[in-house]
């Protein structure tokens, strides 16, 4: 398989949900090879400013429940880490994929704050756009 290092895009949205089964079945073909499979799935929090401003509240017990979900969704012969960062999706996402050395990042179309993204602009959008690496996008 072409892609070694594979960084998901998670929110517990369905779209994410898709997103994070597309990367799994990605990787199990190098399992099965004999090669090591590595797989992050990163949920990112909103920068607390921009959250504010567009009037949402921010609850943290949110963000054990929807790393506990991702984590169930990830088969045990993938090598799996679940990261949580702070700050502004498109930009935090980018950043981390290209300071890890991933291969491709993985992400649902749309995320789960339809107002939020009409607002802010597309996440999935800006991620595609600013990428140097590939950008596989879940519909």
């Amino acid at each position: 398989m072409l892609f070694k290092k594979i960084l998901v895009a998670y929110d517990g949205s369905n779209l994410s949900k898709k997103a994070l089964a597309r990367a799994v079945e990605l990787l199990e073909g190098n399992a099965e090879e004999g090669r090591t499979p590595h797989l992050e799935v990163i949920y990112i929090l909103h920068d607390p400013a921009l959250l504010l401003a567009s009037g949402y509240a921010v609850d943290l017990s949110v963000n054990d429940y929807i790393i506990n979900e991702a984590k169930k969704l990830v088969p045990p012969s993938i090598q799996a880490e679940f990261v949580v960062q702070r700050g502004q999706p498109a930009y935090t996402i980018l950043k981390h994929a290209e300071a890890n050395g991933f291969d491709l990042i993985v992400m649902g179309s749309r995320g789960r704050g339809a107002i939020r993204e009409f607002i802010l602009g597309s996440v999935s959008h800006n991620v595609v756009q600013h990428a140097k690496i590939p950008v596989l996008i879940v519909k």
